[in-house]
C-alpha cells in the first residue's frame, strides 16, 4: 500500500502500486487531463512510472515550463515518425526542445521543401489522432547499436556508441516508430494535443561541426493549447515585420555581402545613426568619469596566451602570421589591451578607481550558420568599459555603473529591464574567501539602489560573480545587452598593480562594463523595437523637405539648409514626382518628418508638416518649424 506525499505535504495512500497518472487521477480529472509528467524525489519522470512508497509526487502540467518543454520534445519525436513515415530511408539524428519549440536533424539525399512541411506537419495530426502509446525500454548498448545499424540509422548507432560504459541505453517506441532517448515521454501522442506548427527548414552540420555532413533542419512550435499557439503566430508574424535586416534594406542603413561574411557594410544613413548613438553614450561616459583609449587591433599572440584567451577563446579567434614567423592576433575583447594602458606607468591607490573606455572594434569567428544579420556578426564594435579599483570600492562602483546603464536603457526606449545575478560557477579561479568579497558587495549594490534582481546560479564567470541586464522590447522579446563583471583573475595574469596605501603592490581588481555589448547588435535590437520609427533624435534622416510642384525647388532647398544649419539631418526632395509618391517613399523610408512645400509655403514662407505614423499636417513658420524641430531633436 503505498503512500505518497504531495507538494502540500499531504499524502495519500493507495491499495495498490500505483504510477503518476493514477495519481493525478485520484486528485481530479482535470488535473489527468492536463498532466504530462510527475516528478518523483525531485526526479522528472514519465506519467507511467511506477511509484514507491513514501516518495514525494508532483504532477507536471502541459501549462507549466517543465510540461511546455515535455511536450515540445514530443513534438519533434512526433516529427521525426512523420517524417520517417513519408520518406522512407531518411535517418533521424537529434531533435531536443528549444525555446519557444524544437527541431530534429535529418540526413536525407533530397532537400525538403516548404510543400514537404505541409505534409509532415499533416502526418503529425494523424499520429496525433492515433493515439499511439509511448513506451519506455530499456537496451542492452550492443543490441541498441545492432538495431539502428540495421535499420541504416548509422547517426543513433554513433550516439549510443559515444554513451559513457555503465549508463542504461533508453528508447521509446510509439507506434512503428524507435527512438533513442533519455526521456520522458508523454503517455501517448494524443496528449500532444493539436497546437502544433512547422515553421522553417535550416541546414545543420553533424553535432556542430562543419568538418561533418551538413543535415536538414526542420523547426517547429508547439504551445499547451491553440490560443498559446495563435499568439506566438502573430509575435512571429510582427517580429518579421520588424526585421531589422528587412528595414536595413527599407531604411537604406546597411548591407552584408559574401566578400566579408558576417561584417556589415555601413551606408550613409546608417554610419550616422551609428555614431548618434556613439556620441549619445561618449556624453554620458565622459560625465560619468570615464576616460576614453583606443588599443590596437593586432598583437602578438604572446598577450593572449599570458590573459589566457588563447585557450579559452583560442577558436574563435583569428590569426596571422607575418613574414618574420611573428604570430599576431585579432583582437577579439579590449580587457587586455586596457590592462597595457594601466600598467604602462606606476599606479597609486589614489588613482583608483581608474575608469578606462573603448568603442573597440573586434572580431571573432562565428561559423557561417550562426550569422544573423547584425544580431550575431564576426566583426562588431563593443562600448567596452574598464574599472580598476579596489575591492573596497566595488559596491560603489557597481552602483555607478547600474544607474548609468539603466538611465541610458531608460532614454533610449527601454524601461523594462530585467537585471540576473549571477554567481560563482563549479569551475573557478580564486579563493572562496574574495568571492565572498565581491559577491557580496555587488549584492549590497543592487540591494542599495533598490533593485529588483532575479538569481542565476553558478552561472558567473570563471574568474568572478556578474550582473546581467536583460532588456524586454515592444513585443516581449528578452535581449541581454550589459554587464558588469568582477574579475579576480586577469590583472594579476598580466602584471596589473598598485601602490598601496602601505606602500606595498597590490593587484587591482577589475570590473568589465558593456553597456549596448555591441553596437552593432544594439542598432538592430533598437529597429526592431521601434519597427523603425527611431525617436526623433536617433532617426539618421530626421526631416525630408519635398516639392508638391517645382516652382518650390529654391523654397526647399532654403528650408532644408535652414534647418540643417540649426543641427537637424534635413535633405530636400525636388524631384519631378508627384507629392504622393514622395511621401510614400519617405515614409517607407521611415523618415519622421516630411514637410511639403508648393507656391502656397512659398508665397506666405510657412511649412507643411507631416509626422510618420500621425494622420493631418501642421502648418506653420519656417522660424516656429526651426524651433519646434530643433527642441525634439535634442538629445536625451
Amino acid at each position: 500500500m503505498p503512500e505518497i506525499t504531495l507538494p502540500d505535504g499531504s499524502t495519500r495512500s493507495f491499495s495498490e502500486p500505483v504510477d503518476g497518472l493514477a495519481v493525478a487521477r485520484s486528485i481530479g480529472s482535470r488535473l489527468a487531463r492536463d498532466a504530462v509528467a510527475v516528478r518523483i524525489d525531485g526526479d522528472l519522470r514519465d506519467l507511467t512510472m511506477p511509484v514507491a512508497d513514501g516518495a514525494a509526487l508532483e504532477i507536471v502540467t502541459r501549462d507549466s515550463a517543465e510540461g511546455l518543454e515535455l511536450l515540445r520534445h514530443d513534438a519533434a519525436h512526433v516529427m521525426a515518425e512523420a517524417v520517417t513515415e513519408l520518406y522512407p530511408g531518411t535517418q533521424v539524428t537529434i531533435g531536443p526542445a528549444i525555446e519557444d519549440g524544437f527541431y530534429y536533424d535529418f540526413s536525407r539525399e533530397e532537400p525538403f521543401t516548404p510543400e514537404d512541411l505541409e505534409r509532415i506537419e499533416q502526418r503529425m495530426r494523424e499520429i496525433v489522432e492515433r493515439d499511439e502509446a509511448i513506451t519506455r525500454e530499456v537496451w542492452d548498448r550492443d543490441e541498441a547499436i545492432r538495431f539502428f545499424t540495421e535499420l541504416g540509422e548509422h547517426y543513433k548507432a554513433e550516439i549510443i556508441a559515444g554513451i559513457p560504459e555503465g549508463e542504461p541505453i533508453t528508447v521509446y517506441r510509439q507506434g512503428g516508430f524507435v527512438d533513442l532517448c533519455r526521456g520522458p515521454h508523454l503517455p501517448s501522442t494524443g496528449r500532444l494535443g493539436q497546437a502544433f506548427k512547422l515553421t522553417k527548414l535550416a541546414g545543420a552540420y553533424w553535432r556542430g561541426d562543419s568538418a561533418n555532413e551538413m543535415l536538414q533542419r526542420i523547426y517547429g512550435t508547439a504551445w499547451a493549447d491553440r490560443k498559446q499557439l495563435n499568439q506566438y503566430v502573430q509575435r512571429l508574424e510582427e517580429a518579421e515585420r520588424r526585421d531589422h535586416r528587412r528595414l536595413g534594406r527599407q531604411m537604406d542603413l546597411f548591407h552584408f555581402q559574401d566578400e566579408a561574411v558576417g561584417s556589415a557594410f555601413w551606408h550613409p544613413k546608417g554610419w550616422t545613426l551609428f555614431q548618434t548613438l556613439v556620441e549619445f553614450l561618449r556624453a554620458r561616459q565622459d560625465a560619468a568619469g570615464y576616460r576614453e583609449v583606443n588599443t590596437p587591433e593586432l598583437m602578438d599572440v604572446s598577450l593572449w596566451e599570458a590573459s589566457g584567451h588563447l585557450e579559452t577563446f583560442g577558436e574563435h579567434m583569428f590569426k596571422s602570421r607575418t613574414a618574420d614567423e611573428r604570430v599576431l592576433a585579432v583582437k577579439p575583447m579590449n580587457c587586455p589591451g586596457h590592462v597595457q594602458i594601466f600598467r604602462n606607468e606606476l599606479r597609486s591607490y589614489r588613482d583608483l578607481p581608474f575608469r578606462l573606455a573603448e568603442f573597440g572594434k573586434v572580431h571573432r569567428y562565428e561559423p557561417s550558420g550562426a550569422l544573423h544579420g547584425l544580431m550575431r556578426v564576426r566583426a562588431f564594435t563593443q562600448d567596452d568599459a574598464h574599472i580598476f579599483c579596489t575591492e573596497d570600492q566595488i559596491t560603489a562602483e557597481t552602483g555607478a555603473v547600474c544607474k548609468l546603464l539603466l538611465g541610458i536603457y531608460r532614454d533610449t526606449g527601454f524601461d523594462d529591464v530585467v537585471i540576473k545575478f549571477a554567481d560563482r560557477p563549479e569551475r573557478r579561479v580564486g579563493e572562496d574567501a574574495v568571492w565572498d568579497r565581491a559577491e557580496s558587495a555587488l549584492i549590497e549594490a543592487m540591494d542599495s539602489l533598490g533593485l529588483d534582481y532575479t538569481h542565476n546560479p553558478g552561472e558567473g564567470a570563471f574568474y568572478g560573480p556578474k550582473i546581467e541586464f536583460v532588456l524586454r522590447d515592444a513585443i516581449g522579446r528578452e535581449w541581454q545587452c550589459g554587464t558588469l563583471q568582477v574579475d579576480l583573475n586577469l590583472p594579476a595574469r598580466l602584471g596589473a598593480s598598485y601602490i598601496g596605501e602601505d606602500g606595498d603592490r597590490h593587484t587591482p581588481v577589475l570590473l568589465h562594463r558593456a553597456i549596448f555589448g555591441s553596437l552593432e547588435r544594439f542598432i538592430g535590437i533598437l529597429l526592431e523595437h521601434y519597427a523603425g520609427n527611431l525617436p526623433f533624435w536617433l532617426a539618421p534622416a530626421q526631416v525630408t523637405v519635398a516639392t508638391i510642384t517645382s516652382d518650390a525647388d529654391d523654397y526647399a532647398g532654403k528650408v532644408a539648409h535652414t534647418l540643417a544649419e540649426a543641427g537637424l539631418r534635413a535633405q530636400a526632395d525636388i524631384r519631378n514626382e508627384k507629392i504622393n509618391l514622395k511621401v510614400r517613399e519617405h515614409s517607407l523610408a521611415k523618415v519622421p518628418v516630411i514637410i511639403a512645400v508648393g507656391r502656397r509655403e512659398v508665397a506666405d514662407g510657412t511649412v507643411s508638416i507631416r509626422r510618420l505614423g500621425r494622420k493631418g499636417q501642421q502648418i506653420m513658420s519656417l522660424d516656429e518649424a526651426v524651433v519646434t524641430l530643433g527642441a525634439e531633436a535634442e538629445r536625451p
